[in-house]
């Protein structure tokens, strides 16, 4: 269940053996079932969560009980919802399994924990985070001033390992758009495809 970790950590910074054996101590593990919540909004985050297997979905619910989907999240992937999890107050969003998940999960004290005991962690997540940083700069951009269909092809591009394993209603929410539309670009793309593969 660590492999995963390890190699991710190991692509951003350099663990030694005496300090995988002792990350693995901060860590628990927990298996969610398909459509089992990790964490529901009113709820306080107690823990970051890394994704070793599966698939889930961080959104919030509007006034009219639409689902807005903030992110996905599969192997190699962190989720929470951080504000809450940072300053332990109540959380704003809803995470729930996609598909059967696996996860090695941290609380905000062996965090903070691991972070003197092990300072290459620090460097790490500092990683992690100017990246997120970058990625919601780019997602807004998108956001603001791409086609539907361009939205939908930048993140197939993005995507392209779960692109099949995400159900084309939750694309559809996560990039602003109804399901009909996304129904609508992919049998275009499909057709293309066909058209010029033959």
């Amino acid at each position: 269940m660590f492999d995963i970790l390890f190699s991710h950590i190991q692509n951003k910074v350099d663990l030694s053996d005496e300090e995988k054996t002792e990350l693995q101590s901060f860590f628990i593990s927990k298996k969610l079932r398909k459509k089992q919540y990790l964490l529901q909004e009113g709820e306080i985050c107690k823990y970051i969560s890394f994704v070793s297997k599966g698939l889930l979905k961080s959104y919030f619910v509007d006034e009219k009980a639409n689902e807005h989907i903030n992110m996905f999240a599969f192997e190699g992937w962190w989720i929470s919802d951080f504000n809450s999890f940072i300053h332990q107050e109540k959380a704003v969003l809803n995470i729930e399994a996609i598909e059967e998940t696996e996860l090695l999960m941290i609380t905000y004290e062996d965090y903070e924990n691991m972070m003197l005991k092990i300072p290459v962690m620090d460097r790490y997540f500092r990683i992690l985070y100017q990246n997120s940083l970058v990625t919601k700069d780019y997602r807004l951009i998108v956001s603001n001033s791409f086609t539907a269909e361009e939205k939908y092809i930048q993140f197939a591009k993005k995507n392209p390992e779960v692109i099949q394993r995400i159900p084309h209603s939750l694309i559809a929410s996560y990039l602003g758009l109804a399901p009909e539309t996304v129904s609508r670009i992919r049998r275009k793309i499909s057709l293309q495809k066909l058209d010029s593969d033959q």
